[in-house]
């Protein structure tokens, strides 16, 4: 068996996601007072990465 090393992908960017998306969809629940808050709060937790881009490119511009 032969190793290439130029052919070594490093593929945990999903798992960080799903980890992110686990914790921000537990932090959105707890905080909804009802449904339909909850029901926001499960796209707020499916979109995080964008929202934090958006706010860091806002934090830049300043």
């Amino acid at each position: 068996m032969e190793f290439s090393s130029g052919n070594a992908r490093n593929n945990s960017g999903p798992a960080i996601y799903g980890l992110g998306f686990i914790g921000a969809l537990i932090y959105f629940l707890q905080a909804a007072t009802s449904f339909w808050i909850g029901v926001i709060g499960f796209f707020k937790a499916l979109f995080w990465p964008a929202f934090l881009v958006d706010y860091l490119l806002e934090f830049l511009k300043k």
